[in-house]
């Protein structure tokens, strides 16, 4: 049975320590987020806790990864990564 890729660890949020388990990429991109905006990895996820409506913890977390990238990903920065047909017909 192939193992797991998702990584355990432990985040002080809400009403104490808690355990998330999320990709390695994910983990990574928290720590960007974290490096980017000047705050710990606990006052990050305590933040996403506190805007989740509905749904678990680990998929707030999830959700706001996407979203951060996503605004500030550009169209300019999609081309020079070669997303997209008009850059897929240049090679």
């Amino acid at each position: 049975m192939p193992r797991s890729r998702l990584v355990n660890r432990n985040v002080v949020a809400g009403t104490g320590r808690m355990s998330m388990r999320l990709e390695p990429e994910l983990w990574d991109a928290l720590a960007e987020i974290c490096e980017r905006e000047g705050r710990g990895i606990h006052e990050l996820v305590r933040g996403i806790d506190g805007q989740r409506e509905r749904g678990g913890r680990t998929s707030a977390v999830r959700v706001f990864v996407v979203q951060y990238f996503r605004a500030a990903a550009t169209e300019a920065g999609h081309l020079a990564a070669g997303h997209g047909p008009s850059c897929q017909a240049a090679a």
